[in-house]
């Protein structure tokens, strides 16, 4: 495993943006899941505006490591945050995109997404993986909407499941581990 360190936010996205250009650049399809957040932003940022054209973008595929319980156009969407920081700046194709629909009951979402990966992601070890995953954490220790009261979903047989978050809005979220 290797450490790096970096000065500033902006050096991350720019070596990040490098990074995910030499990965997907060795295969056909390259599946992505997505962080929300405040995390991914500037990252998001930088890739769609110094670096879109040099990323072959029919061969991305794009999903979310979890999503909350709202509209798309909601401004605590995830799916929103990317649309307005990298999908709308990129030529991505639409069925590249592999949203959450955090619109619908969280239940059925969750079994619904988690077929969706189960059937569009290669497996190992009989499981879907990914081919990079970005992850964030927030202040309180949570990561793709696994709280540290909910720990126990790490464990779970499902790909996805729907969570609570202890905060007031959008308590309930779906996530993919």
């Amino acid at each position: 495993m290797e450490l790096k360190v970096y000065q500033n936010k902006v050096k991350v996205a720019e070596d990040f943006s490098k990074y995910l250009i030499e990965k997907s650049g060795t295969q056909k399809d390259f599946h992505i899941a997505l962080s929300g957040g405040s995390t991914p932003k500037i990252v998001f940022d930088v890739l769609a505006q110094e670096f879109a054209d040099d990323v072959d973008w029919k061969n991305i595929h794009l999903y979310w490591g979890d999503e909350r319980c709202v509209a798309p156009t909601d401004d605590e969407s995830n799916y929103k945050m990317t649309v307005e920081h990298l999908i709308s700046k990129v030529d991505i194709p639409e069925e590249n995109i592999h949203r959450i629909k955090g619109e619908d009951d969280p239940k059925t979402e969750a079994k619904r997404y988690g077929e969706l990966l189960d059937k569009e992601l290669p497996k190992e070890l009989g499981l879907p993986q990914f081919d990079l995953v970005i992850l964030g954490m927030g202040d309180d220790g949570h990561t793709a909407s696994i709280f540290p009261h909910e720990i126990n979903l790490w464990v779970s047989p499902d790909n996805c499941e729907a969570g609570h978050s202890p905060r007031i809005r959008s308590k309930t979220r779906i996530s993919y581990w």
